[in-house]
């Protein structure tokens, strides 16, 4: 949520000059996190509904399948054009299932890593979203470096009388 032109920074942002977000890739190797986890959602994909020729049950090749059907694409395009690539009906079913594990192995695999590098960055605050809200979230984040947890980064901007 963007800050409103009345709000001011919380307390714990007083003292920093300068906020650098954690968009996709800038922090984190987003990219190669993208292609693991596709690889192994399409890894497991293939395991459970082989293709009927040989030839096509070969793994998903993280580099060139990746750049080829699904890089650039929504998770559902890409997933689809890989089903079709390898043979496989692109069901709907089969298309949410294999993009929804995707991104499921993409998530936990950010959330291992996604402030950890902020920290060996050697920000001067590094803060964590809990997008999960889970029991366990927040601690992990904390653990793995984060100064603050927030829920949504609204929270760091309290309502003011301007700056």
């Amino acid at each position: 949520m963007a800050a409103r032109s009345h709000d001011v920074p919380a307390p714990v942002l007083r003292d920093i000059e300068a906020v650098v977000p954690d968009t996709d890739g800038v922090i984190t190797d987003s990219a190669k996190a993208h292609a693991t986890a596709w690889k192994t959602a399409f890894d497991t994909f293939l395991t459970e509904h082989p293709p009927e020729d040989s030839a096509q049950r070969r793994p998903f090749d993280a580099g060139e399948d990746h750049l080829r059907y699904v890089d650039g694409r929504s998770r559902l395009d890409g997933a689809t054009a890989f089903l079709v690539s390898r043979g496989l009906d692109p069901a709907e079913a089969s298309v949410h299932a294999v993009a929804g594990d995707k991104e499921r192995l993409f998530t936990e695999r950010l959330r291992e890593h996604g402030v950890d590098a902020g920290r060996r960055g050697g920000f001067a605050l590094v803060v964590g979203v809990d997008r999960a809200d889970g029991p366990d979230t927040r601690r992990r984040l904390l653990r793995d470096g984060a100064d603050v947890v927030v829920t949504d980064l609204s929270e760091l901007f309290v309502e003011g009388a301007g700056r």
